[in-house]
């Protein structure tokens, strides 16, 4: 009965979706976007696009993503807004990062993206303009794949605190106590592996055209890069997402080793109280700047 009605209410919000949807004007960028499209398919094999439209949306889409923060180490005023300020990026980090990525993204990533194409050939996983969810559907796959990815994250990443285990794996991403966008997949090849997982239990759970595949890895890196930024800057649209983490909840990670776990959302470290030290230091912070406020009066 109540899987009944949850069914129910998941109509009921897909129909009222579609008929607000109706309502709104033509996407100019849609007829560009389908034509583009319709190229590439016209163009490239299934195995070319799978694989290496994988990649380059991958590769842009990342360094795309880090160039705000890259550039806000540049900028005097933006340095109000980051989190960790007496610690400050440096070009040697900066570059040791950008080797360890490029060796992860070709030489683990890459591998990994070369299995697209079968996947898609094996779960019929089309490819068509026809066939392609509308966009509320995109980002309702997309929200599922970060819930799934982040209940995945929180307990294989807890894990990798062990004691046991951290200095062979996770010890590499901690390198940094003051992370940056770039850092994000600053990582051991095996944890790049261990967590990447989590990336793909969604897909194979929503996926219903290779689109997703996409739109899911931009949606990914852009969060994954902006709570790796280090910087906490205000009207940022990901805090509009309902329990969003953020970029001072996952640096407080990196600062402390201990807690805040989850990448994405807060509530498992909710639950399991593993957000405990971070809201006694948020309280403490809040305690000396009102201080700091009534001496300045």
């Amino acid at each position: 009965m109540a899987m009944n009605d949850s069914v129910n209410i998941l109509n009921s919000a897909y129909l009222a979706v579609e008929y607000i949807d109706s309502f709104l004007p033509d996407n100019p960028l849609q007829q560009p976007f389908k034509n583009a499209w319709n190229y590439m398919l016209d163009n490239y094999t299934k195995f070319q696009i799978a694989t290496w439209g994988s990649l380059i949306v991958h590769e842009v889409s990342y360094f795309l993503l880090c160039v705000p923060g890259f550039v806000f180490q540049f900028i005097p005023y933006m340095q109000k807004y980051k989190i960790q300020q007496d610690k400050p990026e440096t070009w040697e980090k900066q570059w040791k990062c950008f080797k360890t990525l490029l060796f992860n993204h070709f030489f683990i990533q890459l591998p990994l993206i070369c299995g697209t194409y079968y996947f898609t050939e094996y779960f019929n996983i089309p490819y068509e303009w026809e066939e392609m969810p509308r966009w509320y559907v995109l980002v309702a796959q997309c929200f599922g794949c970060a819930v799934i990815e982040d209940a995945w994250h929180y307990f294989l990443h807890r894990l990798l605190h062990h004691k046991r285990i951290y200095k062979y794996i996770h010890k590499v991403h901690h390198e940094f106590v003051s992370p940056f966008g770039m850092q994000a997949e600053y990582a051991h090849p095996l944890e790049t592996l261990i967590l990447g997982t989590g990336f793909f239990i969604g897909i194979v759970v929503f996926c219903n055209h290779v689109i997703l595949l996409w739109a899911w890895v931009i949606c990914r890196l852009m969060e994954t890069i902006d709570v790796h930024s280090g910087y906490d800057v205000p009207l940022n649209p990901l805090h509009l997402v309902p329990f969003y983490a953020g970029a001072r909840f996952h640096d407080f990670h990196h600062m402390n080793f201990i807690g805040n776990y989850a990448s994405t959302f807060t509530w498992w470290d909710r639950i399991f109280g593993t957000d405990s030290q971070f809201i006694a230091y948020k309280e403490k912070e809040k305690k000396q700047q009102f201080i700091t406020k009534k001496k300045a009066n």
